[in-house]
């Protein structure tokens, strides 16, 4: 939803000058760049402020749904923002495999030691990336795999959270602006369930259904043979149609699921994260 009105002050517009000074001083940048709201914001104002001093790194591998490929690579184009597809080889790691809760901190590492390479061979300056402002800088393995590289988060420094990026989205009438927060496909493997491209394969396979049949806050959780489904609270009266039911089931066990559940409690990022913390963490091989 859009900020209130009220928020939308001179005050957050000088975050965006702040913002557009500081990256004119970041020299020749690559950004990762995923898509979604923040990258997106921060791939079209590195273009507006580096004038084409700048390259967009998108990583694809199995983690990647095709459709969130398909539509960063659409609004790149839209946006005439500058942008690299590179496969990266998290999924052969054996420590990012393992699924331990530090798994964010191996996929991060193997994109930055990529793009740290393009930017030594084609002498790029700064490697940034979308962290924002709300995010627990403490907290988060990705963040750690940033500090080892050096990499920048501008949004950050400039002190924008995430509603602000949103609604200066929302101004600048970028088509993302409303976008749904993703995560990659293996946050939903519990912790310590192995993560592989069949499972991989699996959930992206069984979000598709759900994305074609119209829902839009949506999780399928990976706990061995149970698919867990997560919805937005506001879609779930759409369970009530027989025949949307059974045409999920019918498709999640064609994917190799043997039982397909409805999570009562409405959609929450993250939450298996919070499943596997505070308990016996060995409890969330299979289900938390």
């Amino acid at each position: 939803m859009p900020m209130n009105p009220a928020k939308t002050t001179d005050a957050l517009r000088d975050k965006e000058a702040a913002l557009l000074n500081l990256l004119s001083g970041c020299g020749r940048s690559l950004l990762a760049y995923s898509g979604g709201v923040d990258s997106g914001y921060l791939a079209v104002l590195c273009a507006q402020s580096l004038n084409g001093s700048f390259l967009a790194v998108l990583a694809d591998s199995p983690s990647l749904p095709a459709w969130e490929k398909d539509e960063a690579l659409a609004f790149a184009a839209e946006q005439g923002i500058p942008l690299r597809v590179v496969r990266t080889q998290e999924t052969q790691k054996a420590q990012y495999r393992r699924n331990a809760p530090d798994r964010c901190y191996h996929c991060k590492a193997e994109l930055f030691a990529v793009m740290e390479a393009i930017a030594r061979a084609e002498g790029f300056d700064s490697l940034l990336y979308g962290g924002n402002a709300s995010d627990p800088a403490d907290e988060r393995p990705g963040v750690e795999a940033a500090r080892r590289f050096r990499a920048r988060a501008p949004l950050s420094e400039a002190g924008l959270d995430k509603d602000e990026i949103r609604e200066l989205a929302r101004v600048r009438g970028l088509s993302l602006w409303d976008k749904p927060a993703r995560a990659c496909l293996a946050s939903r493997i519990p912790y310590f369930s192995e993560v592989s491209e069949e499972k991989l394969a699996q959930v992206e396979a069984a979000e598709r259904l759900l994305r074609e049949l119209g829902f839009r806050e949506y999780r399928v959780r990976h706990h061995g043979p149970i698919a867990r489904l997560e919805v937005g609270a506001g879609e779930w009266s759409r369970f009530a149609e027989a025949g949307l039911r059974s045409r999920i089931a019918a498709g999640l066990l064609s994917q190799g699921f043997k039982l397909v559940t409805l999570d009562l409690a409405a959609f929450e990022s993250g939450s298996l994260s919070r499943l596997s913390q505070g308990g016996n963490l060995t409890e969330a091989r299979e289900f938390p």
